[in-house]
């Protein structure tokens, strides 16, 4: 496992979480000593007092298996031999893409799980792999920054929905030094990345002309294209978050530690409105603050780690949710700044969400399931297990409703999407 893979869910915690840990370690050792002061004729004694039924009770108890997780998945990709962090799904034939811990992205079919290509360029732990838009290249990076570039060839014209008519050349290829997140410009070839040092990187590719909006010097968490196009939205380690506009690479607002508002635990998401300028962001401390391009107008303090924040395709309702380290859920009105509704407690560290459609509403968890809610009345109207440890990411594709997932459990799975009544 390398050094910065990044932490498990069950790593991430509070000072109080860390001070219990620390008694209980204190504890421990107390009971450690008193059980070293027993002489050696008072252990030999204790263990031949224990009849041979407690041996065997004890053999049974270390043998019997615990109840399998049922597995709803239709189809489970099992080549990760380490935890796979990323997954993408292409928008027009049935290619997949994952990438891990052991330094991999494969390319494989959904239909049959059959591997279709591997790439092994990357030296560190690949922690995005993206299709562009329309699905012509597929992107890679690990958390050393560098990034590959494949651009999708078709051999023939024959169709072929497993994408096995398709080979991969590399055209591009960058080092950045650490990397935070990757992701492609949702409406045009550009690419875009954060850096560990707070600069953000934008690549028109293939050419690979660059361009980098300067940074804080400490990390940028998360980032998000404006409704436009033209603006991009970021959130930094320090709890600053600035309002870029991309033609000029000037900020043009920023909430800092001059701004009330600002983010004192830390901000650890933000997201964009698709048809608006607005934008949420959240932090560590679980204080949410709404914003426009003018400045931030409300406020909210919820009370635990905002693990991510999702708006709604839809223009027209006017819906943003908010998933927490403890498993609650939120609707938000994002014309009236306020509370619509909370989801059925998840019970589960929400870890990534995504709507499937106006209202659906889909989260996944660190205990491997995938939840979906009506985001009207906060209902659960589905529930898909099968991974058995913390699922790190999600992506749908609405030609068939289908799901995939990857998982600390070193698997990706796809998952069918029961039908939904809106």
């Amino acid at each position: 496992m390398h050094e910065n893979t990044p932490p498990r869910v069950s790593e991430i915690g509070d000072d109080a979480e860390e001070l219990n840990d620390l008694d209980a370690e204190i504890h421990s050792e107390d009971e450690d000593d008193q059980e070293m002061e027993l002489t050696l004729d008072e252990l030999v004694e204790r263990i031949s007092s224990g009849s041979d039924d407690d041996y065997d009770e004890n053999i049974e108890e270390q043998d019997s298996p615990q109840s399998p997780v049922p597995d709803d998945s239709i189809l489970t990709f099992p080549a990760h031999t380490m935890p796979a962090f990323s997954c993408s799904m292409h928008p027009h034939n049935e290619l997949c893409a994952t990438g891990g811990e052991d330094d991999k992205v494969f390319v494989w079919s959904r239909n049959t799980g059959q591997i279709l290509y591997e790439f092994t360029e990357h030296k560190d732990t690949v922690t995005g792999v993206h299709f562009n838009r329309d699905g012509t290249y597929l992107a890679s990076a690990d958390l050393a920054g560098d990034i590959f570039l494949h651009k999708l060839q078709k051999m023939s014209s024959e169709s072929d929905k497993d994408g096995g008519n398709f080979v991969f050349h590399k055209v591009w290829e960058y080092s950045m030094g650490d990397m935070a997140w990757m992701r492609f410009h949702p409406g045009t070839n550009v690419l875009i990345a954060g850096s560990e040092d707070g600069e953000i990187y934008f690549w028109r590719i293939p050419a690979g002309d660059c361009k980098i909006l300067p940074g804080p010097g400490v990390r940028c968490c998360s980032g998000d294209i404006s409704a436009d196009g033209k603006k991009f939205v970021a959130s930094y380690n320090n709890g600053t978050v600035r309002l870029w506009d991309l033609r000029a690479c000037t900020t043009i607002m920023e909430i800092d530690e001059n701004n009330p508002m600002v983010h004192s635990g830390g901000c650890t998401m933000v997201a964009h409105d698709k048809a608006s300028p607005f934008f949420m962001s959240g932090d560590a401390a679980g204080k949410i603050v709404f914003s426009t391009h003018a400045g931030p107008v409300g406020a909210i303090e919820t009370g635990d780690v905002i693990e991510c924040i999702a708006f709604s395709p839809s223009a027209d309702i006017g819906m943003v949710a908010t998933g927490s380290l403890n498993g609650q859920i939120s609707i938000w009105d994002s014309c009236k700044f306020n509370s619509r509704t909370n989801c059925e407690p998840a019970g589960e560290s929400v870890t990534e969400m995504r709507w499937i459609s106006d209202y659906t509403l889909v989260v996944v968890t660190g205990n491997g399931n995938i939840f979906g809610y009506d985001a009207r009345t906060g209902v659960r109207i589905f529930k898909l297990s099968g991974h058995t440890e913390v699922i790190y990411s999600l992506c749908y594709d609405h030609r068939d409703s289908i799901l995939l997932s990857v998982s600390e459990d070193h698997s990706a799975k796809v998952f069918r999407v029961p039908c939904l009544a809106e």
